[in-house]
């Protein structure tokens, strides 16, 4: 939602503050059951100051979704352009969905309990991001089958193996847990490579090669929020 015209950052900065008060209640209550008046209390505004800011209820939605699904898929985008392993690339993505999870759960609970109540070219716009995301994971999967590091019967199963294994994580996980992102993804991508490993098929050092990885680039954290230079990913 753009700035209204005549406004200056202060009301960017509150704006932001309520879609973070939003994107709680709507995981705590769901979008259905919160409604303008619960919400207007817990920001302390009247229900015209709040449509100010917001201009409709949809569009805090909308702005969670975004606030998921946009780096996220930036990020994703980057990975698999990369020009090394595919299984490194799975890696990097894996550990980059793991990090935004753990930075926006209550975005993450959101995203997957209530994108269905988005309409219209909101809701196309959302699905056609979520399939794109998972046709780059199934490009890198693929990837790996052709060069013969995994044997995958389907697919299709594959990339909902992977994407389950990750994205049900928001259900359980502590930010200040004993696990971060980066065990969570090294302990995943274990158990994913070793079931999808071609029979005699020696799998590569992932852990090593993703440690150099985050050494060397320090230009190309995994974090999808931070920015990522769009330099040479050779060498």
């Amino acid at each position: 939602m753009p700035r209204p015209p005549g406004h200056g950052p202060g009301f960017e900065v509150r704006r932001q503050k309520i879609i973070d008060i939003a994107a709680s209640l709507f995981a705590q209550q769901g979008y259905a059951a919160t409604s303008i008046n619960d919400l207007g209390r817990a920001v302390g505004l009247a229900k015209g100051a709040l449509y100010y800011y917001i201009g409709s209820k949809e569009n805090l939605l909308v702005e969670i979704q975004s606030r998921v699904m946009g780096p996220l898929l930036s990020r994703t985008r980057q990975i698999a352009a990369l020009d090394t392993d595919p299984l490194l690339r799975l890696r990097l993505l894996s550990e980059s969905l793991l990090t935004i999870i753990f930075r926006r759960l209550d975005h993450i609970w959101v995203y997957e309990h209530d994108y269905r109540s988005l309409s219209g070219a909101e809701l196309k716009t959302l699905l056609g991001q979520r399939a794109e995301f998972e046709n780059l994971i199934t490009g890198l999967l693929t990837e790996a089958v052709e060069e013969g590091t995994f044997r995958v019967a389907d697919l299709r199963l594959a990339t909902l193996q992977f994407l389950n294994l990750h994205n049900h994580t928001y259900q359980w996980v502590k930010p200040d847990g004993r696990w971060d992102a980066a065990f969570l993804s090294r302990e995943y991508c274990e158990t994913l490579f070793r079931g999808f490993a071609a029979p005699g098929h020696e799998l590569p050092d992932v852990e090593a090669q993703a440690e150099a990885f985050k050494r060397d680039r320090p230009d190309l954290p995994l974090d999808p929020e931070a920015a990522w230079e769009p330099l040479s990913a050779a060498g």
